[in-house]
């Protein structure tokens, strides 16, 4: 039986070379508006595989549950998203990567992302830098992730602002930046640190990522050091 935490991932997908490291893969997607599962396709967009990259980068080696719900385009819909999550729990994951957000706030995703948090699984979603919230960081559970510039590689900060939780780095090794790889970065550090303390629950994880900061509360442009 495999030590290495299980992880999900709901995005594009994951390119060939990654492929050692997904134990189960499938695909959502809309056919005529109606909900369709099945075997996944070729990551044509690149982000999943990004994102897997950056994951792997911060936690080393790890038991991936794939969720497709991109296609050759970035967008999506709740419906997948929530389908994704709900498979998601059967698979038994630890943590669920959503490098990810939709404007509109919408009742399936909320419930799907509250039976995840219910269930014992960690969420770590994109946030914006600024503006408006976007789903699922915005809904309650779900740590709310950021790019941070201050960070480097293998840190975070601990941001506790209106926009996001946490920040981590905004440019990953694969070229991706932005919130998405942040999330993925600190989804990587989180994994890391549940492969060391394996029964470790959410505050011991909260308690770790406020304890470890690089980092506390929201860079201030200008200030004096």
């Amino acid at each position: 039986m495999s030590t290495e935490p299980r992880v999900g991932v709901i995005d594009s997908g994951h390119g060939p070379q990654q492929a050692t490291l997904v134990r189960v893969a499938q695909r959502f997607w809309l056919d005529a508006e109606q909900l369709r599962q099945g075997t996944v396709e070729p990551d044509l967009l690149g982000h999943g595989t990004a994102v897997i990259a950056t994951l792997t980068e911060q936690a080393g080696s790890l038991e991936l549950c794939v969720a497709q719900v991109f296609a050759g385009r970035g967008s999506t819909s709740a419906l997948q998203i929530a389908a994704a999550i709900h498979w998601l729990i059967e698979q038994r994951v630890v943590l669920i990567n959503l490098s990810l957000g939709l404007r509109q706030d919408r009742p399936l995703l909320r419930e799907a992302c509250a039976a995840a948090s219910e269930a014992g699984i960690l969420l770590c979603a994109s946030s914006p830098a600024q503006g408006a919230p976007v789903f699922p960081a915005g809904y309650p559970g779900v740590l709310r992730v950021t790019g941070d510039a201050r960070c480097a590689t293998g840190q975070w900060s601990w941001l506790d602002s209106a926009q996001a939780d946490f920040g981590a780095p905004v440019r990953g090794a694969s070229g991706l930046a932005g919130a998405s790889v942040a999330c993925a970065a600190l989804s990587g550090q989180i994994a890391a640190f549940l492969r060391r303390e394996p029964v470790a629950g959410r505050q011991a994880v909260l308690e770790h990522l406020r304890q470890g900061a690089a980092f506390i509360g929201p860079e201030r442009r200008g200030a004096q050091s």
